[in-house]
């Protein structure tokens, strides 16, 4: 059994829906992140960093967080979604840490200006908004003649959907991007990714279905 310390992000739903994905059996428990749960003694001494997601493996006494190292952890552990050859983990690897150093901060300050503070800094709307359609057009590039981001389904696909899953905030249109949107729409109709989308509890159906 494994706990999920989360709460409703693209990197909190990463991990759920790969553990839906993995079959492995959890229980997760909402880290309000909006009334500062993630700095309580009682979640510190989980994570000392204060961040979600975490996850504590009651098997093995093993605690993991930052949420791409808990990805290859779980997928270690259940054996699936991450490839034993050196050559085929490879570009899994490569766009975990892409997703990780790149897309995701990029995306995630996207948020922060072009939605949740729209009007307030002109020349981080522009930035990231350029910065955002970049991004956008290299997934939409790799996914042109791909089904999955590298190679087989894994947990780079797994890392890179609950981001782009916020498309609207990053104002976005996914028929600009039919090879992003075709990926995500396939991926999003999966019972696993919808159940983990809902993860510690539903706020609506996956968008752009």
């Amino acid at each position: 059994m494994i706990d999920l310390y989360t709460w409703i992000t693209p990197n909190g739903l990463k991990i759920s829906i790969a553990l839906e994905e993995l079959g492995l059996s959890y229980v997760s428990h909402a880290i309000d992140i909006e009334k500062g749960e993630q700095f309580s003694a009682d979640y510190t001494r989980i994570n000392p960093g204060s961040k979600i997601p975490a996850i504590a493996d009651r098997d093995n006494e093993t605690v993991v967080t930052e949420s791409n190292a808990i990805l290859i952890y779980l997928a270690e552990k259940a054996g699936r979604l991450l490839p034993a050859s050196k050559a085929a983990r490879l570009p899994v690897t490569e766009w975990l840490m892409g997703q990780g150093a790149n897309l995701g901060p990029t995306l995630g300050y996207a948020h922060y200006f072009l939605t949740y503070n729209a009007g307030q800094a002109p020349f981080a709307e522009t930035r990231f908004t350029t910065d955002v359609e970049r991004l956008y057009r290299t997934l939409n590039d790799r996914l042109t003649d791909r089904e999955f981001i590298a190679g087989d389904f894994s947990i780079a696909d797994i890392a890179i959907w609950p981001w782009v899953s916020r498309f609207a905030r990053h104002k976005i249109d996914l028929d600009d991007f039919p090879g992003v949107r075709q990926w995500y729409r396939q991926l999003g109709q999966r019972e696993t990714f919808q159940r983990g989308y809902r993860v510690p509890f539903a706020t609506s159906d996956v968008p752009g279905l």
